[in-house]
């Protein structure tokens, strides 16, 4: 049986919904149910949260370090400087304002 390519799409959404269930599982268990120190959990969540952010890339994107979708990446990471910028530039402005009314 040959293996098509709505087979092989299948499989990696299949693969990528897996993956992202079991992390957000663990983030949840890490808050809910798990005793460990703030710092702990933090970083739990943190870690479970960038590995969701590769996965949902990587399975549901399909952006890969081939040759042929580094322009994808590019597009993708120049558009987070451009959100980082502008929400840090936000915060910092709006900290300035609330420094200044006291």
């Amino acid at each position: 049986m040959k293996n098509t390519a709505w087979q092989r799409e299948l499989k990696h959404y299949l693969i990528g919904g897996l993956l992202s269930l079991i992390l957000t599982v663990v983030a949840f268990a890490a808050v809910l149910g798990v005793d460990l120190s703030r710092a702990a959990t933090l970083a739990i969540v943190a870690v479970a949260g960038v590995a969701q952010l590769i996965i949902q890339v990587r399975y549901f994107l399909h952006i890969d370090l081939s040759r042929q979708k580094r322009e994808d990446l590019h597009l993708i990471l120049f558009s987070l400087l451009l959100l980082t910028l502008m929400a840090g530039g936000t915060i910092w402005i709006m900290g300035d304002l609330a420094g200044r009314m006291y």
